[in-house]
């Protein structure tokens, strides 16, 4: 299933040229990939912290920004200037973990803190399937990156969700339609994973 990771290739292009500089500069893959998680650290304290105020929510779709960018750039400083190693592998994985709990689980407590125990479940479905991607790997096949809700796709997702509700007055059930949505999707793209993956090891 297409997802907007499709686009990733365009989007290094993009950036090769900054990742140039910053490798000359002696700038390590595993430095961008924390400073990608401490990031996201970062702006969840600041939604837990301020709640569904606009300048919390208005800034959740720079921080996604920075943070794809920033993922892109340990991947690209790894694979094309040597810079590969199993930390990162642990970092890069891990953290993309860490900074999806971090963002979207206080964006959605406090955009629908009646429905404390929808977030909860979201947020660990949304970890799930990176478990799912990484299952794969370990059963001896590719790590899977199906959709329709892998990690651009959620970070297109709630970057909308938190634009709209800082400048609409969203009703409580939009909000908690809208996590129920992320619920869903992340259930079909761990199915979608695990399926894949079965398929790879079967005709593998």
């Amino acid at each position: 299933m297409a997802t907007i990771y499709a686009l990733k290739p365009g989007f290094q292009r993009l950036l090769r040229p900054t990742v140039r500089r910053i490798a000359a500069a002696g700038v390590t893959a595993n430095a961008v990939t924390v400073a990608a998680m401490l990031l996201s650290l970062g702006w969840g304290a600041v939604l837990a912290a301020a709640g569904a105020t606009p300048v919390a929510l208005l800034g959740l779709p720079i921080v996604l920004a920075l943070r794809m960018a920033l993922n892109a750039a340990d991947g690209m400083l790894a694979r094309e200037h040597g810079q590969a190693s199993p930390l990162g592998f642990y970092l890069n994985e891990l953290g993309d973990i860490i900074s999806d709990a971090a963002l979207y689980l206080p964006l959605m407590l406090a955009l629908a803190p009646g429905s404390a125990l929808l977030g909860g479940a979201t947020a660990v479905l949304i970890a799930l399937t990176e478990a799912a991607g990484l299952a794969a790997r370990a059963n001896g096949g590719s790590r899977r990156y199906d959709g329709p809700f892998g990690k651009s796709d959620r970070a297109v997702f709630f970057s909308a969700l938190a634009i709209a509700a800082a400048l609409i007055a969203l009703p409580a059930w939009a909000t908690v339609a809208a996590i129920a949505a992320a619920l869903v999707l992340s259930a079909i793209t761990v199915a979608n994973r695990v399926r894949a993956g079965l398929r790879e090891a079967r005709h593998g």
